[in-house]
C-alpha cells in the first residue's frame, strides 16, 4: 500500500513525447512510415498466406517462417499505429495500465521472436548436419512443442520484466521521451534507486537476447563446417541459400535489441534510442519478407504459382 500513494501511477497517465521536436516534418514522416507499415503488413501477410496455401511449403522450415511472420505482424501492430498517431499530435497521453500493457506485449512478442529464431536455427542445423534423420527428429509434434515453448517463454519473461519496471515509483516527470513505452525510456523516469531493478532487467534481457543469439551462432558454426564438407558447388550454394535469410534476419534483430537493452541506465540517450527503435520497429520488419523471398527459390516459386492462379481465375469466363 505504501508504494501506490507515493506513486499515484494507477490513476495517472504518461505523456508520449514522440517526435514533437520535428513539427515541420511530422506530416512527411507520417506518410513515409504509413507507407512502410502497409508494405510490411502486406509482405508478412503474403508469407503467411503462401506458406498456408502452397503444398510445396508444408515443411517445418516454412511452418516456423509462417509463425515468425504472424508474430511480426502482431509485434508491429502493438507499436506502429500509436507511433503514427503521435506524428499527428505534439504529445500523446497514455494511461498507466495502457503503457504497461504495450510494454508487456512488445517484450512478449519480441521475446517469442527471439526464441523462435533460435528454434529455426536448430531446424536448419538438423536439416544440414543430419539430413537423413531430419524427418524423424523434426516432427510436427516437436515443431508445435517448440513454438509453444517459445511463445510461453516470451510472455512469461515479459510479465516478470514489466512487473519489475512498473512497481517502481514515478513521482516526478511522466513525460516519456520516446514514441512508445520502451524499457529504457520508462526506467529513466523512476525516482528511486533502480539498481536492483536494473540488474534484474539485465538478467531477463540476457535470457531473452544473448542466450538465444549464442545458440544461433553455435548452430551456424556447425552448419558452416558441414557446408564446407559438401564437395559440389551447387550443393554448397543450395545449403547456404536456405540459411542466409535466417542468419541475416537474426543479426538485424539481435543487433538492434542488444544495443538498446543490454546496457546500464546511465548510458541512456533518448534521441539515439529513438532512431535505433525506429529501425527495429519499422525498417527491419519491412526487410524480413524481402530477405526471405529474394534468397529463397521455393518462396519465389510459390508466389509465382499463387499469382498465376489468381490471373487464371480472373481470366476465366463467368458462366450464367
Amino acid at each position: 500500500m505504501g508504494l501506490l500513494p507515493k506513486n499515484h501511477t494507477l490513476n495517472s497517465e504518461f505523456i508520449i513525447l514522440g517526435f514533437g521536436d520535428l513539427a515541420g516534418l511530422q506530416i512527411f514522416f507520417f506518410g513515409l512510415f504509413l507507407a512502410m507499415h502497409l508494405v510490411t503488413l502486406a509482405g508478412h501477410t503474403t508469407i503467411v498466406l503462401i506458406t498456408l496455401i502452397d503444398s510445396c511449403l508444408q515443411t517445418p522450415m516454412y511452418f516456423f517462417l509462417r509463425n515468425l511472420s504472424t508474430i511480426e505482424i502482431c509485434y508491429i501492430l502493438v507499436i506502429v499505429p500509436n507511433m503514427l498517431a503521435n506524428f499527428l499530435s505534439r504529445s500523446q497521453r497514455m494511461p498507466f495500465l495502457g503503457c504497461a500493457l504495450q510494454m508487456h506485449l512488445f517484450i512478449a512478442l519480441g521475446g517469442a521472436e527471439c526464441f523462435l529464431l533460435a528454434v529455426m536455427a536448430y531446424d536448419r542445423f538438423v536439416a544440414i548436419c543430419n539430413p537423413l534423420r531430419y524427418t524423424v527428429i523434426v516432427t510436427r509434434a516437436l515443431c508445435l512443442q517448440m513454438l509453444t515453448l517459445a511463445c510461453i517463454s516470451g510472455f512469461a519473461l515479459s510479465l516478470i520484466l514489466t512487473t519489475l519496471i512498473f512497481l517502481l515509483p514515478f513521482c516526478q516527470s511522466h513525460k516519456i521521451n520516446h514514441f512508445f513505452c520502451d524499457i529504457p525510456a520508462v526506467l529513466f523516469l523512476a525516482c528511486s534507486d533502480t539498481r536492483a531493478n536494473e540488474i534484474a532487467v539485465f538478467l531477463v534481457c540476457l535470457l531473452i537476447l544473448l542466450v538465444p543469439f549464442l545458440l544461433i551462432l553455435l548452430s551456424y558454426a556447425f552448419i558452416i563446417a558441414a557446408i564446407l564438407k559438401i564437395h559440389s558447388a551447387e550443393g554448397r550454394s543450395k545449403a547456404f541459400s536456405t540459411c542466409a535469410g535466417h542468419l541475416l534476419v537474426s543479426v538485424l534483430h539481435y543487433g538492434c535489441a542488444i544495443f538498446i537493452y543490454i546496457r546500464p541506465k546511465s548510458c541512456y540517450t533518448p534521441e539515439q534510442d529513438k532512431i535505433v527503435s525506429l529501425i527495429y520497429t519499422n525498417v527491419t520488419p519491412m526487410l524480413y519478407p524481402m530477405i526471405y523471398s529474394l534468397r529463397n527459390k521455393e518462396v519465389k516459386g510459390a508466389l509465382g504459382r499463387l499469382l498465376n492462379s489468381y490471373n487464371q481465375m480472373r481470366q476465366r469466363p463467368v458462366t450464367r
